[in-house]
């Protein structure tokens, strides 16, 4: 094989494996002290998967390996560096970042949601980013508020500091 050949190959490789960064928004990073905790782990997880990718003998597979660890240390490493740990909320009078929020849809469900940093959020889980537009439509309301959300109305039954959502209930 011929060394101008070598060189593409390489190059070819290389370009290959230079992933765009994640994407981070412009809020602020807040964060609960399990969310910190997991943007931690996964910064762990990542560093042990670049750390096996660069064992590896062959330059170009190491390189296709790398690339995802890569620009997953990158991003939880500014993650965890911007983290702003929110203490929880020191009342359940007013819908804030960490509370738990149950509301009931105009239609008759009634759903709860905790609201929560946005690299911790899982809709699927009961938790909404405080960045979510529900979250900005409950954020400062009170029990008993109706808040006009996407043309529907939804009123906020309790408030709690509780870590436990419950989802969606008939």
């Amino acid at each position: 094989m011929s060394v101008a050949f070598a060189k593409e190959e390489s190059a070819e490789a290389a370009s290959e494996t230079i992933l765009p960064p994640r994407p981070i928004s412009g809020r602020t990073n807040f964060v609960t002290t399990v969310g910190l905790q997991r943007l931690q782990e996964e910064l762990a997880r990542a560093q042990q998967a670049l750390a096996v990718a660069n064992a590896l003998e062959d330059v170009n597979e190491r390189r296709r390996q790398s690339a995802i660890p890569l620009r997953d240390i990158r991003y939880f490493s500014q993650r965890v560096e911007t983290a702003r740990v929110s203490l929880p909320p020191p009342s359940d009078d007013v819908v804030a970042f960490g509370h738990t929020v149950r509301f009931e849809r105009e239609d008759g469900r009634v759903q709860t949601y905790r609201i929560v940093g946005e690299d911790e959020a899982d809709p699927s889980q009961a938790t909404v980013s405080h960045g979510s537009p529900v979250a900005i439509a409950l954020m400062g309301k009170v029990v008993g508020d109706v808040v006009e959300f996407g043309g529907r109305s939804l009123e906020i039954l309790s408030i709690s500091s509780s870590d436990e959502a419950g989802g969606e209930s008939a």
